[in-house]
């Protein structure tokens, strides 16, 4: 296992988005390690309209878009839920991709905890910053040198699919979401047999 560095994410945000299936996205907190599996995924660009910095658009809010490939970008939606993101791409592009869903693997009795017991742990973007209880301090630092990363656990790409994005109002025809259901787990227990580390 390896933790990713900037060239991974400095890749173009389609690359970056579908090659994120599969790799484990971990926060470090002290004793307790919290590890889930990506499984979801969104890119955006800057020429699609369903992205924030849509036409070179910058703002204080949107500024870590902006930052090389390999810093965390999250925002608040709903005046509520925050998500996470992964910037891509060069300095200056304005490119991200969301991670929509995970499938936990460590630390899971933290990560029930942190969602208050709830039957979905991370199967989805609120949820996923929920369970992980990530701070917003994380938006626009590094993934390359802090606690919160993502990791390469080195084994066979799942089967991946590609289907229009959720939730959006423009860009509804780019098939720009990558997700699989070939990773077991609690939130996905229709998968292969699935045993939780903790």
């Amino acid at each position: 296992m390896s933790r990713l560095g900037p060239d991974f994410f400095q890749q173009d945000s389609l690359t970056v988005a579908r090659s994120l299936i599969g790799k484990t996205l971990v926060y470090e907190q002290g004793e307790t390690v919290l590890k889930g599996m990506i499984i979801e995924t969104e890119a955006y660009t800057e020429d699609d309209p369903a992205c924030h910095t849509y036409q070179g658009k910058r703002t204080p809010r949107t500024e870590p878009m902006f930052k090389p490939g390999g810093h965390w970008y999250l925002y608040l939606i709903y005046g509520m839920y925050h998500c996470l993101n992964m910037v891509t791409e060069a300095e200056g592009t304005g490119a991200a991709v969301l991670l929509r869903a995970v499938t936990p693997l460590s630390g899971i009795e933290k990560m029930r905890a942190n969602r208050h017991y709830r039957n979905e742990i991370a199967n989805g973007p609120g949820k996923l910053v929920q369970a992980y209880n990530i701070p917003t301090h994380f938006n626009g630092k590094s993934s390359v040198t802090g606690p919160l990363y993502i990791d390469d656990p080195q084994t066979p790409a799942p089967t991946i699919k590609r289907t229009p994005r959720i939730g959006i109002s423009a860009g509804q025809d780019r098939l720009w979401r990558f997700v699989t259901d070939a990773i077991p787990g609690p939130d996905n227990p229709k998968s292969a047999p699935w045993t939780a580390k903790d």
